[in-house]
């Protein structure tokens, strides 16, 4: 797929007036099947699933990001179920969102964000969508890690 460097996402597949967009969004920092798992989900609530990718300036509740912003970007850009991937705005958090106008937005099973503060200041700012929480995913074999933390601290281990 193809990326705009300009705007720093990749293009849309579908578009149209009656086209389902659903947003997924978070940091993506060593992709792991526990985020390919939630993209997945997410992609399910519409006909396209918008990424946005936290920058790293902006990640203030756990660790900064490994990878840097455009090869995170890349990565999630390059899954299946994603459409378009692109970073977040530096300074507000909602302006991506009402750019691209969902119909979802649909969270993580383990993000922090409180659903009802997002509806409320998506009302606010004249956006009509619903916001779900995505399932989370248990391990499939013993060993599997569906966490960034838990995969550095295994590299720690092993290579610290």
């Amino acid at each position: 797929m193809s990326r705009d460097p300009q705007c720093g996402e990749s293009p849309s597949l579908q578009g149209g007036e009656d086209v389902k967009k659903a947003i997924a969004q978070g940091t993506f920092d060593l992709l792991h099947p526990g985020h390919v798992h939630y993209l997945r989900e997410a992609a399910s609530f519409g006909d396209e699933l918008h990424v946005i990718i936290a920058r790293r300036e902006n990640v203030t509740h756990k660790a900064k990001p490994v990878l840097p912003n455009r090869q995170r970007r890349d990565v999630v850009g390059a899954l299946e179920a994603v459409d378009r991937a692109r970073l977040g705005h530096r300074e507000d958090i909602f302006v991506p969102i009402e750019e691209i106008d969902p119909d979802y937005i649909v969270l993580g099973h383990d993000q922090h964000h409180d659903e009802d503060a997002i509806e409320d200041e998506l009302h606010r700012r004249g956006v009509d969508c619903e916001v779900r929480r995505a399932s989370g995913r248990e391990p499939r074999f013993e060993g599997e890690l569906l966490s960034t933390g838990r995969i550095i601290d295994r590299i720690l281990e092993q290579r610290g």
